[in-house]
């Protein structure tokens, strides 16, 4: 191509040729640029343009032979005559590209700065009048939006406390048909086994003697005679009625034990005022639809076994929420687990204050007043309580849940009891020293039977105190819900899997992460287990006894629990 031009170029006639073709290129280009002002087009360098196209991407336009490689006859330009030079139709292409990115920048530039237009005129009354109407119609419409996130807000949060209330409430239906439950159930236990048919029951023991002997000559012997329930002689103390058996106190309780098993039967007493004896039940369920009430401890007269009342029968002033009841193991039918300790204690965590009300209207002389001993015992719990309290403020969890395991860990006959020596030890480890003059106090109280020896739940109870049987309940619930096949220990995993920590207070406020509570959390019970893969219930109560201390409110208390375990 080189020497073809070459050639056209060496004769006088292909020079005219090329100036021809020259004035050619030169209207086209005039052409392709008729309309643009110079600040608009930049200038072009035509050496450069091949690369353009490329990096933008045009296909390749191959030049014709007819056309040679030449630049435009402008005597301006810096281009020389053997410079290449692409077609009309491709450098008109280019200069649209290019003329297309200098507007797309100069919108830009519009864009971040934002022009005002100058010389218009003022609006109209007509505009600004629906302008104010659309300004009030906006705030108006902002205004009833966040009226209605606030309805939406309040309506949420009170269908929630709505629907909680709603599961209390059928709790609450649910434990009142137990023990209705419970109490036809021991009016039929009891009235089967009282004879109410014979009117001469009651009568002394001659008549009843002489009545098994032949009446007459003519009267066969009773073994012989066809027997009636009426007359069939048994021998009974006095007649029972329904009207004698609902002068009673109903009263629900639960065994102090280690046991989760034991800790968590559901124990409905009664005491009646007739014969001032008492019996308990025990609500179980068998399966999914089975439910029975069984006696727990047989109806009798029954007297304390331990405290300042040792040998007293129980009366009316017995029974209040936190009194405790004790009996001798080894004369009543129980579990073995619950005969490992001599002596039963059941502790009282509700009562019927309706019927309370009424027998003491009636009754005489059953109130009696508490002893001055029953005061002092009282005033040095108090001391010793008071001393620690603010010891304990800060640090209850770790402090209660370590003498819980510190214990457990020493029990070697696993029967609770230690002697003096081992609590002193034990206090001071956990640096929580107390005064020898109030420890001694407290020691004679609780060493009642004088054996040197007391039992580390009493103990821990007598210096730290206890929550309240409000609080406990919502303790055992939880645990029961955790523990739903009734072994008494609860797998670490299924804790993991349970525990919530969304409605924490300190995640609600942003102060701590959800994963770092629920890790805090499983940290400080795993360090209180004695077997790292297993919560029992004391392990369970002990935390939430630490964590008790410092929360004086009993709703927040239950808030916790409802929130971390859903109940």
């Amino acid at each position: 191509m080189d020497l073809e031009v070459k050639g056209v170029a060496a004769s006088p006639r292909g020079q005219a040729e090329l100036s021809s073709r020259g004035k050619k290129l030169s209207q086209g280009w005039k052409q392709a640029t008729h309309g643009l002002r110079p600040a608009d087009v930049p200038c072009l360098d035509l050496g450069k343009l091949g690369s353009s196209d490329e990096e933008d991407g045009d296909s390749y336009i191959p030049y014709s032979k007819r056309f040679p490689r030449i630049g435009p006859p402008d005597s301006s330009s810096t281009v020389s005559w053997g410079t290449p030079l692409q077609t009309p139709y491709a450098q008109h292409h280019q200069i649209q590209q290019l003329a297309r990115k200098h507007c797309q920048k100069k919108m830009e530039l519009s864009l971040e700065q934002k022009t005002i237009p100058e010389n218009l005129p003022s609006p109209t009354d007509k505009y600004k009048l629906k302008y104010q109407q659309y300004e009030a119609e906006m705030k108006e419409g902002y205004k009833q939006y966040s009226q209605r996130t606030a309805e939406k807000k309040k309506n949420n949060a009170q269908s929630q406390e709505s629907s909680r209330k709603t599961a209390h409430k059928k709790e609450d239906v649910a434990a009142e048909r137990r023990k209705q439950t419970v109490v036809e159930q021991v009016m039929v236990d009891q009235l089967s086994r009282a004879v109410i048919s014979d009117p001469e029951q009651s009568t002394n023991i001659g008549t009843y003697q002489r009545d098994r002997t032949f009446a007459d000559l003519g009267t066969a012997p009773l073994r012989f005679r066809k027997r009636t329930l009426h007359e069939t002689k048994i021998r009974t103390r006095s007649a029972l009625t329904e009207n004698v058996l609902s002068n009673k106190l109903r009263f629900d309780g639960r065994i102090l034990s280690r046991n989760g098993r034991d800790a968590c039967r559901e124990l409905i007493g009664f005491f009646f005022m007739y014969d001032t004896s008492l019996t308990v039940y025990e609500y179980r369920q068998f399966g999914k639809n089975r439910t029975n009430a069984l006696p727990f401890i047989q109806k009798g007269v029954y007297s304390h076994q331990h405290g300042q009342r040792k040998g007293q029968q129980y009366d009316l002033s017995d029974f209040y929420v936190g009194a405790n009841l004790t009996f001798l193991s080894c004369n009543l039918s129980l579990p073995e687990s619950i005969k490992q300790n001599p002596i039963l204690t059941l502790r009282v965590t509700n009562i019927d204050e309706a019927a309370m009300d009424i027998l003491k209207t009636t009754s005489v002389g059953i109130k009696q007043d508490i002893t001055q001993q029953e005061i002092d015992e009282s005033r040095v719990f108090k001391v010793v309580q008071g001393i620690l309290k603010e010891k304990l403020s800060k640090r209850g969890v770790r402090v209660v849940t370590g003498l819980g395991k510190y214990f457990r860990e020493l029990d070697r006959k696993r029967d609770g009891a230690f002697s003096k020596a081992v609590f002193k030890r034990a206090l001071t480890v956990f640096h929580l020293e107390v005064p020898e003059k109030d420890f001694e106090s407290l020691w004679l109280i609780l060493d009642d039977n004088c054996n040197d020896e007391v039992d580390y739940g009493e103990f821990t109870r007598a210096i730290i105190g206890e929550m309240n049987e409000y609080r406990k309940a919502f303790v055992r619930k939880a645990y029961m819900k955790l523990d739903f096949n009734k072994t008494g220990s609860i797998p670490m995993v299924d804790i993991r899997k349970c525990y919530c920590a969304k409605k924490h207070s300190r995640v609600l406020s942003g102060d701590a992460t959800e994963e770092e509570i629920k890790s805090s959390f499983l940290e400080t019970l795993e360090d209180a287990c004695s077997n790292s893969g297993e919560v029992s219930y004391c392990e369970f109560e002990d935390y939430y006894e630490g964590l008790s201390i410092g929360i004086m409110n009993d709703e927040d208390f239950v808030n916790i629990l409802r929130n971390a375990w859903g109940i």
